[in-house]
């Protein structure tokens, strides 16, 4: 792992930014940010308005502002509802100026199965964050979960429960994590301790916090004079989430053209890792473009079609439908004598396997992945290929 030699590079042009995301070359990630921004962004969270909350579908739809209503299922309500809404209406009244929770009583939790219509009437006034963008005709799903996420923890107001990212395996480390976060975690917040923060010092996770928190009182004062609806505390900017969510020490380089954004990575950096910050780099070469220089346009090019070839002749083909996505592994003109026949398969497997999980990232497809691997008798080699494939 250490060895990886993992690239970011960041090229802006008239109206969007794209960050790519290399590893020893090869493109992993594409992110495009549009800079026409639609209000939503995943994590902005809005001050919104009840329209009506519908019994049948036990979700009410919610008014943020947007042409389409918001929908809001009662499973995203979150246990602590009630305190939240009385937060959001004492504050909003001028009633309350001390932000942090540590005085704020708690309501009782609401029955994870009620009615919607029980807890929520049309027009009152609810504090949400958008879980998923809009897709096409749909509004945005949103929760009233609020979590405000950093570089090493998540906050969760009105809630105690400390927890553990399950992607740290030792247990003395999840144990360490528990008990430093629970020592100084603010009275009134849970906190959700990230992966990355594994192997890190109090005084690390201790800044993060502190900057979460600071975040939740700025967007309390704001919503003493904010209208409703509207948007009372946005995500980041697309570089500094990327970096936030993906950034950690196996990076060399960040490379990036265009000098604002420059400044701001680094600036970025210099926040959350501050030895790290040298590796930005400003790319100002006119003649050959940055992501002519590595590569990227062309590996777009092949990255995205039906057909995706792979090294000793073998192709997968990726075919996407309305309910599931469907990958065919095809080995080529291979020859076919029985007794290579298995290891052909094992080996053509194994190329594709390492290829899908890069098209999986590349391409952004969740929800259900067929893939059609060729036939393996042999139960030691699907046992292979199966831990390969998830180890990638």
């Amino acid at each position: 792992i250490y060895n990886m030699n993992k690239e970011l590079i960041i090229r802006k042009d008239d109206n969007a930014v794209d960050f790519a995301l290399l590893k020893d070359g090869k493109l992993i990630e594409l992110h495009k940010e549009e800079e026409k921004q639609s209000n939503f962004a995943v994590g902005d969270i809005f001050i919104a308005k009840i329209r009506k909350p519908v019994a049948g579908l036990n979700a009410a739809f919610v008014n943020l502002g947007h042409e389409k209503d918001a929908f809001l299922h009662y499973h995203d309500l979150g246990p602590n509802l009630p305190s939240l809404m009385k937060f959001i209406k004492l504050v909003s009244a001028g009633k309350i100026k001390d932000y942090s929770l540590k005085n704020f009583p708690f309501e009782a939790e609401i029955n994870k199965d009620g009615t919607i219509t029980d807890i929520l009437s049309p027009n009152q006034s609810i504090l949400v964050q958008v879980v998923k963008e809009p897709i096409s005709t749909k509004g945005p799903r949103i929760s009233s979960e609020i979590s405000l996420a950093g570089r090493y923890v998540v906050l969760v107001p009105f809630s105690d429960r400390v927890s553990v990212s399950q992607k740290i395996e030792s247990r003395e480390e999840k144990d360490r994590l528990k008990r430093l976060v629970q020592s100084i975690k603010p009275k009134g917040f849970g906190v959700i301790v990230r992966t990355v923060a594994e192997g890190k010092k109090v005084a690390e996770l201790d800044k993060d916090l502190q900057t979460l928190l600071e975040r939740w009182m700025s967007m309390s004062r704001r919503l003493q004079t904010a209208p409703h609806p509207s948007k009372v505390l946005g995500e980041l900017n697309k570089a500094s989430s990327i970096l936030r969510d993906v950034f950690n020490d196996t990076f060399s380089c960040i490379h990036v053209d265009d000098e604002d954004l420059y400044l701001e990575t680094k600036e970025y950096l210099q926040e959350i890792a501050p030895d790290k910050v040298s590796i930005v780099k400003y790319y100002q070469s006119k003649d050959l473009p940055l992501f002519e220089k590595y590569n990227i346009e062309r590996q777009i090019k092949t990255s995205f079609g039906k057909t995706v070839s792979m090294s000793k002749g073998a192709y997968l083909i990726i075919e996407h439908t309305e309910a599931l996505h469907v990958i065919d592994v095809n080995s080529g003109n291979r020859s076919s004598k029985a007794t290579s026949q298995e290891d052909t398969a094992l080996e053509v497997n194994m190329i594709a396997a390492a290829e899908i999980a890069r098209q999986l990232r590349l391409r952004d497809m969740g929800g259900i992945i067929v893939v059609d691997f060729i036939d393996m008798q042999n139960p030691e080699n699907r046992k292979v290929l199966y831990d390969f494939l998830r180890e990638e």
